[in-house]
């Protein structure tokens, strides 16, 4: 009985989730945890989610009394239209099956790649789906989207004027139109260059000011969820 319970806990896809993601596991370990004692927090995003370490710090933030999963995906998008569109994902199933109570979505920076630029017209109606998704949960979530943190390096196809002048006010603009709150990420790292391993993804003190930034933003919600904070 204990092999065939421990092989059904193996094949799980939140069990599958937490091993193919080691770096993770501080965090997605609690993923499989439905208990409606703990407050669950879905960390949704590309690999400026999955790599920073900023879910791992939120949750030491937070406390006992949430669980705050990791389901960022490397070099994915919001575009449907990408070789790597995030709805696309099994982390994003994954992120459904947590039946999170918040969302945080922290996704565009891939989608400023110039190749993708053609997409551009879809970008708000792509990013619509995947908040719609998550919204139609019967744990109804509160949903909050992260502005893209700063470009420093412009020696990728990324360009740090169109991330800007397109990116950022596209997202902002659809958050304001769905009555969505706001992290604004791009402001909050200033002129910071040396909180970046690259130029583009944060490093442990990126991750300090992303996590912080989260943290101040939950402490907006509800009071109940707000007491909860230990």
């Amino acid at each position: 009985m204990i092999i065939a319970i421990a092989i059904v806990v193996l094949l799980s896809p939140l069990a599958v989730f937490t091993i193919s993601n080691p770096q993770n596991a501080s965090t997605t370990e609690a993923s499989s945890v439905t208990n409606s004692d703990f407050i669950r927090i879905a960390c949704v995003g590309d690999s400026i989610t999955a790599n920073s370490g900023y879910p791992v710090e939120l949750q030491s933030m937070l406390g006992a009394n949430y669980t705050v999963g990791n389901f960022g995906v490397g070099e994915s998008t919001v575009s449907l239209n990408s070789w790597k569109p995030y709805m696309n994902q099994p982390e994003f199933q994954n992120a459904v099956a947590f039946m999170p109570n918040i969302v945080v979505i922290l996704l565009g920076t891939n989608d400023d790649l110039e190749s993708l630029h053609q997409y551009n017209e879809t970008f708000q109606e792509d990013y619509t789906k995947l908040i719609t998704s998550f919204q139609q949960l019967e744990t109804n979530p509160d949903i909050l989207i992260a502005n893209q943190p700063p470009i420093f390096n412009n020696s990728s196809d990324l360009s740090p004027t169109y991330l800007t002048n397109i990116i950022i006010p596209k997202t902002e603009a659809l958050a304001n139109k769905m009555n969505i709150p706001v992290i604004d990420l791009y402001n909050a790292f200033g002129n910071h260059t040396d909180y970046f391993e690259d130029g583009v993804h944060p490093n442990s003190k990126g991750a300090t000011v992303i996590a912080s930034e989260v943290f101040n933003m939950l402490s907006t919600l509800s009071a109940f969820k707000f007491n909860q904070i230990t």
